[in-house]
């Protein structure tokens, strides 16, 4: 009967046990250092840079996104989600409406002010700002982590490693070319060296000429452009605008890259986006400094 008695209430603590979960808490860190955790894994994002729609989509999180911001286009399907404002000025009451359960943000994109209202409002927050190369993969593994992707989203940060290291060992012991990368035309606008794109041309074998200046984004002119007098000039103004710089800069016979021909224009969406396709955006702009490096050879 003793028997009996225990087999029973063995079946009775087996049958009315606690049912474990199907998600589990998901914990990393941001860029900022700071812990991010979930009490499951995220299923309605709201992603408040083109750079962090870019990743997600590329980790496999994609149908977790439920908001973006301006100018998040690609892929295309990423321009059909409901929109929530510009880096600069979000739309809060409809953030709310969207119910996300989390908010990944760009550091210098998002105003300071709007960040600490986010973080008021309660919501989970993943602040994204890749300085480097390898920094822009870590975050593509922590996205995937925080949406439960890991298997997609690590393959695609592998991917980016792989073609990155490529192209280093193709191009970065080649004979160096000296750039100047022109990202704006009034005020004329360039890139600091210790920016991600600065890592890029220094990637392909290149030296960018106005690269030990200090701002983010610093203003030069056009006495300085003709004092470095580059091998190569780059535009990345996108379509409308690359087409008129580089017809601007033609005047200006006494630049090596105008009488070399090595005046070109780069896709800024690839190159100044810290998302995975910077791996392109790289291969268009090695491929542009290795023509410079032959004309320089002969």
């Amino acid at each position: 009967m003793r028997v009996n008695i225990l087999r029973v209430l063995g079946f009775s603590l087996v049958l009315f046990a606690p049912v474990a979960p199907s998600w589990a808490v998901v914990t990393t860190v941001d860029d900022t250092g700071a812990q991010v955790t979930l009490s499951r894994p995220a299923t309605r994002v709201i992603s408040l840079a083109p750079h962090t729609t870019e990743m997600l989509f590329a980790v496999g999180a994609g149908d977790r996104v439920v908001g973006v911001v301006d100018y998040s286009d690609y892929p295309p399907e990423a321009a059909q989600l409901a929109n929530v404002g510009s880096s600069s000025r979000l739309d809060f009451e409809r953030i709310v409406s969207l119910k996300p359960d989390l908010i990944v943000i760009w550091a210098d994109g998002t105003p300071s002010a709007a960040q600490a209202k986010l973080r008021q409002l309660g919501f989970p927050i993943y602040v994204s700002e890749p300085r480097t190369l390898e920094k822009i993969a870590l975050n593509m593994e922590r996205l995937a982590r925080l949406t439960a992707t890991e298997q997609v989203g690590d393959e695609a940060a592998k991917r980016l490693r792989e073609g990155m290291a490529a192209l280093e060992a193709r191009y970065s012991k080649r004979p160096t070319v000296s750039v100047f990368y022109q990202i704006w035309d009034r005020p004329m606008t360039t890139i600091a060296g210790d920016q991600l794109l600065g890592k890029v041309i220094s990637l392909c074998g290149g030296r960018n000429v106005f690269g030990r200046l200090k701002s983010v984004a610093p203003q030069v002119d056009v006495e300085a452009v003709l004092a470095a007098d580059p091998d190569v000039i780059t535009t990345a103004g996108g379509p409308l605008y690359s087409p008129l710089w580089i017809t601007s800069w033609q005047r200006w016979t006494q630049l090596k890259a105008v009488r070399t021909k090595n005046v070109v224009s780069v896709n800024a969406d690839l190159t100044q986006r810290q998302g995975p396709r910077i791996l392109l955006g790289a291969m268009e702009l090695c491929e542009a400094l290795d023509r410079a490096r032959g004309q320089n050879e002969k």
